[in-house]
């Protein structure tokens, strides 16, 4: 008998790069995660099913992330990535052998290892998976191994953009973008940022428009959920770490809990809330299980290959002060956190049904890119653990629309304004540093807004124009800018991308308004910011007067 349903779902996501720089901001970044995140991950559920066992992830890709890896530029970059790979390993393996009149045994058997893993990793690149990433993940979905949702276009921050109908296009383009490339449409959605506003001013709350694009269910922060505060201060893993999570005001206990999903009162969409130990104890720095001192470092690398050949060793050693990386006893260790993980969601589920005789859900959500590309164990540490979750418990894994099919929501709830930020507000992304980015955008959708209204019947270079004009508005409005400003990890970075995307929304806009576009002009924009093919102007266009109306009304 099942004591309860786990789910475990990973979103993916980065900015997009395309011929956007390379290093230490820019493509490279695609590489790094394709090599030691995206391609193992596949690398682990297609092992698995091999074994006779269905890994049951639910894996979310975002829109602009799939544009990403389903372009051949970005191929041809990344075979090129992990050539340099190679090499740099071959080199640092013949220097060690020999270092001078004293060899290190310790860097070439580390070097040796590196010239494996990447030469693994090209050939499953090239050979498992045909170069094409997003057709692996399509046929592992085809396969029932895994459930793949959907997001927004870029990644946008929903309740800070000021027009519904930039909302809807970036919901529904994220749908329709997900038809493209995996042939069917998407259940599942992941809201950026964790990002929701509740119908207010007039306006919907943001299941409207998940509704209207199709989506049966989302995801969001416990204390969404549960009420009262967001989790204490904290450090965390991976590339949130310089946000620190601190207690939000004036938000009530709700008396609900994770242990099972929701629907939103207003519209037929489900929620599901991140168990927050579960979590924790995965993405805490100090106490997760990526702390651990026999873990690869990922802040220090070789100053010439730029392998890394250090491990954590501790929390408080300074970078200088680090001790050489074991990768047999960090798998060791990783075999060892495997199985605390299984036995405290064994027991989180088992202490649920007793206190309620009904058994519950842990949904867990993680960015993928912590496993592999933060953490270096971290796929292994997941493969390990799907496995023994199968063996050794009477745990249903589960995928999340599997998992909602089975057990249907019983009960309604009303979501509060939120986010996974600082203060479960919305001032990561809106604050002192980046108010200046929101009359830009602002502004820009409603000019969106004028030309999808006016282009019905134009001339097809002025379509043409047009989509390009809305392609440079969903790049506009992704939430990466914002909030690598806030985070000062990529500042001036951000600011140029930020305003690159915007001068060119405005020469666009201006060629359309006086009549007078230059194709070479628009070419040269559209060989950078290509992403979105088959994007449609009807989802820029204004909502309807019946829409609208509702809208009011309810508001």
């Amino acid at each position: 008998m099942s004591i309860g349903s786990f789910v475990f779902m990973l979103h993916s996501h980065l900015p997009y790069y395309r011929k956007a720089g390379m290093w230490p901001f820019g493509e490279e970044s695609v590489y790094e995660c394709m090599a030691e995140t995206y391609i193992p991950l596949l690398n682990a559920v297609d092992d698995l099913l091999n074994e006779g066992l269905k890994a049951k992830l639910t894996i979310g890709l975002t829109p602009i992330l799939c544009e990403q890896l389903a372009d051949e530029h970005f191929k041809k970059g990344f075979e090129k990535y992990i050539g340099l790979r190679i090499q740099a390993a071959k080199e640092d393996e013949a220097k060690y052998a020999n270092y001078g009149d004293a060899p290190n045994p310790e860097r070439h058997h580390l070097a040796k290892f590196y010239l494996d893993w990447f030469t693994q990793i090209d050939k499953d690149f090239k050979q498992r998976w045909q170069r094409d990433l997003i057709a692996g993940f399509k046929k592992l979905q085809d396969q029932g191994a895994i459930e793949i949702t959907t997001s927004a276009a870029t990644h946008c921050f929903s309740p800070l953009l000021s027009e519904d109908e930039s909302i809807l296009a970036q919901y529904k383009t994220g749908v329709e973008n997900y038809k493209k490339h995996f042939g069917r449409a998407p259940r599942g959605f992941w809201l950026p940022e964790c990002a929701y506003r509740p119908a207010q001013n007039g306006r919907e709350g943001i299941e409207k428009w998940l509704y209207e694009a199709g989506i049966k269910y989302f995801f969001t922060e416990s204390f969404v959920i549960k009420g009262g505060q967001t989790a204490e201060v904290r450090r965390v893993v991976g590339p949130y770490g310089s946000v620190q999570y601190v207690p939000s005001k004036n938000v009530g206990e709700t008396g609900l809990d994770t242990y099972e999903a929701f629907w939103l009162k207003e519209y037929p969409v489900a929620v599901m809330g991140r168990n927050e130990e579960a979590g924790y104890q995965v993405w805490s720095a100090d106490h997760g299980y990526p702390g651990d001192g026999n873990y690869r470092e990922f802040h220090k690398k070789d100053d010439k290959s730029g392998l890394h050949y250090w491990k954590l060793t501790s929390k408080g050693t300074d970078l200088g002060a680090k001790e050489i990386y074991n990768p047999e006893a960090a798998h060791n260790r990783m075999r060892e956190n495997a199985d605390h993980y299984v036995g405290f969601v064994q027991q989180a589920l088992t202490e649920h049904v007793k206190a309620t005789s009904e058994p519950g859900l842990v949904m867990v959500s993680f960015d993928t890119e912590l496993f592999g590309h933060w953490w270096f164990e971290g796929v292994s540490w997941l493969k390990d653990i799907l496995r023994k979750l199968k063996q050794y418990t009477a745990i249903d894994v589960m995928m999340a629309s599997d998992y909602l099919e089975a057990n249907p929501p019983q009960t309604t709830i009303n979501l509060p304004e939120s986010s996974w930020g600082s203060g479960g507000h919305y001032q990561v992304w809106l604050n002192n540093e980046t108010e200046w980015m929101w009359p830009i955008i602002n502004k820009a959708e409603a000019q969106m807004k004028e030309v999808a209204q006016k282009v019905a019947g134009a001339d097809a270079l002025t379509v043409r124009a047009s989509k390009q004009l809305a392609r440079e508005l969903l790049l506009l409005e992704s939430s990466d800018w914002p909030f690598l400003v806030t985070t000062g990890q990529a500042k001036d970075y951000a600011v140029e991308r930020f305003n690159g995307h915007a001068e060119r929304f405005d020469e666009i806009y201006s060629m359309i308004s006086s009549g007078k576009i230059d194709e070479a002009k628009l070419a040269k924009i559209e060989d950078v910011d290509t992403c979105f093919s088959e994007i449609s102007l009807e989802n820029f266009a204004p909502l309807s007067k019946e829409s609208a109306v509702k809208s009011a009304a309810k508001g």
